[in-house]
């Protein structure tokens, strides 16, 4: 009995070890203003944990994977300009060789829309990168729907 209470023990342990290896310093969230009949504004918020940073979409070749957007087709709306971001910080990072922008703490990303009927389901998602001082995650996904009616 006391083996098989230590293998449980073990087996727990281990089990919480990898769970605490996954880190997720970046939580979205999306919403809507109706700004018209025909149109509305997506936002798609991004709240970063302290310590963490996500790059712009603006990152020239050579840089980190910037953040990017991709809205899945409808013949319910159309796309009106493209994805608007607030200015970004500016910091030289040495792995890069070169300044890179990015956005701490919270950013607010915003797409126009054009709605062809009046409401709209608006489908997408964001694909970014999360680093600190010391390490970056692998790129990560989150997909939104929004319905604006």
């Amino acid at each position: 009995m006391k083996k098989f209470s230590l293998l449980i023990v073990a087996v727990l342990m281990t089990i919480t070890g990898a769970f605490a290896q996954i880190h997720q310093p970046v939580k979205w969230s999306v919403a809507h203003k109706k700004t018209s009949k025909n149109e509305a504004v997506i936002f798609i918020k991004a709240t970063i944990q302290n310590g963490w940073n996500i790059y712009s979409q603006n990152v020239a070749d050579g840089g980190p994977i910037p953040t990017s957007f991709n809205f899945t087709k409808s013949s319910d709306y159309t796309l009106n300009g493209k994805v608007l971001e607030p200015t970004a910080k500016t910091k030289y990072e040495e792995v890069f060789k070169m300044n890179v922008p990015y956005f701490t703490n919270e950013v607010v990303f915003q797409q126009k829309v054009k709605l062809n009927k009046g409401t709209a389901t608006v489908k997408g998602s964001v694909e970014w990168q999360a680093c600190d001082k010391s390490q970056c995650l692998p790129p990560d996904e989150y997909n939104f729907t929004v319905t604006v009616k």
